[in-house]
This record gives structure tokens, sequence and C-alpha cells, in this order.
């Protein structure tokens, strides 16, 4: 594959590359397509060798990007963990939905002025597919309610999922890997550098024994996440070894391979032409490794400059969706996806959903498509909010943002120190242009602090 053809997709909008797709409309015709949706912990743009330059390799993951259509301007709904499930989720931003910040203790979530959880009540995608016909699964980290001393979060069969296995931070986590309270132990069960292994066996046997239905899968691994430990031999050795470079490619190596299994075992299975993949990461990395990680975007994970938000993106879907394609002209966001697979699956939204995003599902099968919303994010508002910091303390953004077309503006609640970036000429986020845009500048805040004064909080 053609790396720099996809680096220049990745650092700015340019041409889509139309491969005779099928509307969506058409697949109402068809017998379902299963989903699976693999939600990368952590992961930046610059991990997946389809679109950096080599520093890594993922053959796996490239095989199954190449398989399908990239999409080159993907965003995340927020920078962390649980706002990104609940956007993904729920197709809302997530702040409207009362989640800005890591799920954590109860004190951290009021400092944060967010709830312990996300509503129960609320439609979800999981939801949605039940009611269209589909078994459900989740297999892997949660993050959108329990753990640490919440002990009241609603179950996970209460958000639309039929079966589930879940990690430390989930109101009923896995014994066999969560022997602690905390993301892992030495103890575990499955060892730290199993756990993928370990969803994907749980994954390919949901898909097994319920062959012959659709199905709707969520595999949400989380070893991508710190600390990085790929054998017994690191877990032996100094903690401090876990956070490093050779650590980080060996776990990356790791994960490439189980995808590529993935991948083999629904080809064994006879689902992979009829079954929609997407991968995705659900934030920008940590550490960057001096933003090798993020492909040079300014940014990292809990910040609002690219690097934080632009993730990876490919959909594989033999069936409908031609090997090869790379759309680079459409801007995409986790909060398009629920929509855009209704589409795509032919399954109905309720009648009364609100959603922040929209149906971007031509784009998802090759074609261009402009989208209508502007895109919003909220990540930083008080001082409880203390990330980046240290050697990425420079990489903090405003704590607003708001994009539309090929210009973004970030701005903090209580001041007007604008930035603005043209990310088409500019991805890198380097050349401020606020001030030789005043009209922009000043319609974009409007719009953003409009939504900002409606945010979810919790009553004290």
């Amino acid at each position: 594959m053609n790396n720099k053809l996809l680096i220049s997709g990745v650092l700015g909008l340019g041409t889509c590359m139309i491969y005779t797709p099928i509307h969506a409309g058409e697949a109402q015709a068809q017998s379902k397509p299963n989903v699976l949706i693999i939600y990368t912990d952590d992961m930046g743009a610059g991990d997946v060798s389809f679109l950096n330059n080599g520093w890594v390799k993922t053959p796996n993951i490239d095989k199954l990007a190449s398989g399908g259509l990239i999409v080159t301007n993907y965003y995340s709904s927020s920078p962390v963990s649980s706002p990104s499930r609940v956007g993904l989720t729920t197709g809302r931003f997530p702040t409207e939905m009362g989640i800005n910040c890591y799920l954590q203790t109860r004190k951290g979530n009021a400092a944060c002025e967010q709830f312990d959880y996300l509503d129960a009540s609320v439609p979800t995608m999981a939801k949605v597919m039940k009611s269209a016909g589909y078994t459900t699964g989740h297999f892997g980290k949660w993050h959108m309610g329990g753990g640490r001393d919440v002990i009241d979060a609603p179950q996970i069969t209460e958000y639309g999922f039929d079966e589930y296995i879940s990690t430390w931070e989930s109101p009923n986590p896995d014994p066999v890997i969560t022997d602690s309270a905390w993301i892992w132990s030495r103890t575990d069960q499955v060892k730290r550098w199993d756990r993928t292994a370990y969803f994907v066996d749980k994954t390919l046997d949901f898909l097994k024994r319920h062959k012959g239905e659709p199905c709707f899968v969520n595999l949400w691994p989380d070893d991508m996440h710190t600390p990085w430990v790929p054998s017994q031999k690191t877990m032996d050795s100094e903690r401090t070894s876990w956070t490093t470079p050779p650590n980080f490619k060996e776990v990356l190596t790791e994960y490439d391979k189980q995808i590529g299994r993935l991948m083999e075992g629904l080809t064994k299975l006879g689902l992979e032409k009829n079954t929609i993949v997407i991968f995705t990461s659900d934030n920008g990395p940590a550490p960057s490794f001096q933003q090798m990680r993020t492909n040079s975007l300014l940014g990292v994970k809990c910040s609002l400059y690219e690097g934080g938000i632009r993730m990876p993106f490919a959909i594989h879907w033999p069936e409908k969706i031609k090997a090869g394609g790379i759309n680079d002209s459409s801007i995409v966001c986790a909060v398009d996806l629920l929509p855009s697979l209704c589409a795509l699956t032919g399954a109905k939204l309720p009648l009364d959903m609100e959603l922040s995003g929209e149906d971007m599902s031509r784009a998802l099968l090759g074609e261009p498509q402009i989208r209508k919303k502007d895109l919003m994010w909220d990540f930083g508002r008080n001082k409880a909010f203390n990330y980046p910091r240290g050697k990425n303390a420079k990489q903090k953004s405003p704590h607003l943002a708001i994009r539309r077309g090929s210009m973004k503006l970030l701005v903090d609640s209580w001041d007007e120190n604008f930035e603005l970036y043209d990310l088409v000429a500019d991805p890198k986020e380097t050349t401020n242009i606020a001030e030789q845009n005043p009209d922009l500048v000043k319609e974009l805040h409007i719009v953003l602090m409009e939504w900002w004064a409606k945010r979810k909080i919790p009553a004290k």
C-alpha cells in the first residue's frame, strides 16, 4: 500500500477515491450484515502502518484496512476513554449526556461535573440493533459506569447487550481478567499479554454460536493502554519499563497478530463477506514518543488538538465495499456511526431519538459526502482535568473546540483567547489565523457557547 498517499490524507482534506459503492438503502434488500466494532484503547494515527511512516508495522491491521475503505478524517467524540465510548454508543456528543472525563471515583466524577455512569434509559446502538433483530454482544473494556467506589452502575445488559464480558471498569468484571481492584494484576488468570486473544476467542465463539443470526458485537480490547506488559519477563522487571517504546512495539505486534486471527476466524466461519468490521480507536495516545504515535499531529490523549481526537479508521465489508478505497475528503465522527450503521443495515432509529451525529453512510461506502452538522468537543473545563501534564503540558488545549469544514476553533469558556486553524493548509495546527478571520471566529464562537450553555451536569 502507498503509505505516502495515506499520510497525505491524514494531514489534510483532499480527493475521495470512489469505487462504485452501493447506496445504503440497497442494503435493506439483502440479508442483514453482522456488525463488529473494534475499538482500540489509546491508539494514535501513527500506530498503524497503513497511515504512518513505517516506524512500527501492523501487517494484519493493514490487511483489514486495504481490504476495505480507509477514512482519513475520522474523529473520536472525546480525547479520553469514557466520553469517547459514550459518544460512539449514543450518537450524542458526550457532554450532552453528562459524561466529559474518564469515569472514576464518585468524588472525582463530581469534581469533573459528570455523572457516575451513562444513563441506561437512553437509546444506544445496541438497543437499536437489538430492536432490528440483532443478537448483541460486548467483549472488552466498558468504562461507561462501574468500578472504584461506584457500585450501583447499571448492568451492561441494560444498555442492550445479550451477552458481555468486561474488564475492571465495569459493573461486573470478568474475574479471570480482574483479580484485583485495578486495571490488571500479576495474579490474573488471563495475563495482561493474553487479553486481546481472550476477547477475540470470546467474540468468535459468540459469532459461531449465533451463526445464521445477524450479530452486533463490540470488541473493545484494552492492552494498547499502558501499562504495556508483553510477557512474563516484562511483568517481573522494573515497572519503569512498562511505558517504553520496546514494550509498546511488542504489545502492538501481539495486538496486530490477534486482529489477524480475528479476521481469519471470520473467514473460517464463512462470515467475512457479509460482516461490517470497523477498526478505530477511542482517543489519542499517551505517551506519544515525540508525536511519532500521532503522525506528527499536535496533541495527545486528553487534548483537543488533532493528535488527541483524530483517529485511525477503516471499514471492511467485502459484500458492499471494494478493497483499496480511501476517503480523504469526508469528515466523519464517532457520533455518526449509529445513524450510519442504521442506514447500512436497515435498522430503524427511534422516531424521537436525538442525535448529534448524522448519517454518513455514503462516506463509509466510499463516496464523497459533505457533512451538514458541526463537530464539537469539550474536555478540561476546570482544575480537576489535570492532563496533559509534565512533558506533555504544552499539548494541553483550550477545553472547547468546534470544526466546520476545514476550519477548527478552540477556546476556553471563560475567555476569548481564540485559536483558529485551517486544517487543510495547516493540519499540524502551527499557525493561529483567528485575527485574520474575525467574522468566522465570532460565528463559530456563538454556536460553540450556545452548545456549552446547554451542557448536562449533575445536580449538586
